[in-house]
């Protein structure tokens, strides 16, 4: 059974960061691209940074670029998404996913989805 699991949400201010993680289970990692999304409140879900499964390719949305770093660890089957300074536009829940397609920040192009984790960046 494919799971994707997210941890490592929570409360913080402008400017400090936090580490996002994605355990997956049902499936390798050397066989899956895995990428992070977002959704505010109001708002549609927004492509944040995905990982190809064996090269290590990144590709990130301008938004985040420069702040974000996705990483992968296959032998944990864990992603992670370290977010820096980070910013109240960042507030959202994000969640993985993944698929056997490619590297893409295109949410329909993927086919398994874990249940989200909640950022709130305020002061």
């Amino acid at each position: 059974q494919v799971q994707l699991v997210e941890s490592g949400g929570g409360f913080v201010q402008p400017g400090d960061s936090l580490r996002l993680s994605c355990a997956v289970s049902g499936f390798s990692l050397d066989y899956y691209y895995i990428g992070w999304f977002r959704q505010a409140p109001g708002k549609e879900r927004e492509g944040v940074s995905c990982i190809s499964s064996r090269d290590g390719r990144t590709h990130y949305a301008d938004p985040v670029m420069g702040r974000f770093t996705i990483s992968r660890d296959n032998a944990k089957n864990t992603v992670s998404l370290q977010m820096d300074s980070l910013l109240s536009g960042d507030t959202a829940v994000y969640y993985c996913a993944a698929n056997q397609m490619g590297c893409s920040i295109v949410d329909y192009e993927y086919d398994y989805w874990g249940q989200g984790t909640q950022v709130t960046v305020s002061s």
